[in-house]
């Protein structure tokens, strides 16, 4: 009990650990907390749309990494074929986000994931930054 106790406390302290990135790709689902988005929430407020790409994947995971490093404050703690875990902090409370992007070889499509490690509401700030990446990944139109 005592234990249980603990861990309860020291977890409202610290958040939730970030979730694995897993071996298959499969982006880990949102909580019940306004504080995440994804391309495979089920929720209407957490989805973001996917992304598509045409590159080759190796490019399109360069592309990504360059995308996730441009947003300030943020530090790639994990990367493997096809998929890229950050670390994003605030600037003032230095609360920590965790960001995953998968590149969807299969579908040729980036899906991504952001979520707050602590609290409930982020006042917006993972749809805002998922959406700043998303718009660096977009393909350009090469029509006049």
């Amino acid at each position: 009990m005592t234990r249980t106790l603990l861990m309860a406390s020291l977890l409202a302290l610290f958040g939730h650990p970030p979730a694995p990135l897993a071996d298959d790709q499969v982006l880990a689902p949102c909580p019940d907390t306004p504080n995440c988005v994804s391309t495979e929430a089920t929720r209407a407020s957490q989805r973001v749309p996917t992304v598509p790409f045409t590159d080759a994947p190796e490019a399109a995971l360069r592309r990504a990494r360059e995308a996730l490093l441009a947003e300030p404050r943020t530090t790639i703690t994990a990367e493997r074929a096809g998929a890229l875990r950050a670390e994003c902090r605030s600037l003032v409370f230095r609360f920590v986000d965790d960001v995953d992007i998968v590149v969807d070889t299969a579908a040729h499509v980036y899906r991504f994931r952001s979520a707050s490690r602590v609290g409930r509401s982020d006042l917006g700030v993972n749809r805002q930054r998922i959406a700043r990446i998303a718009a660096r990944l977009a393909p350009t139109s090469t029509t006049p």
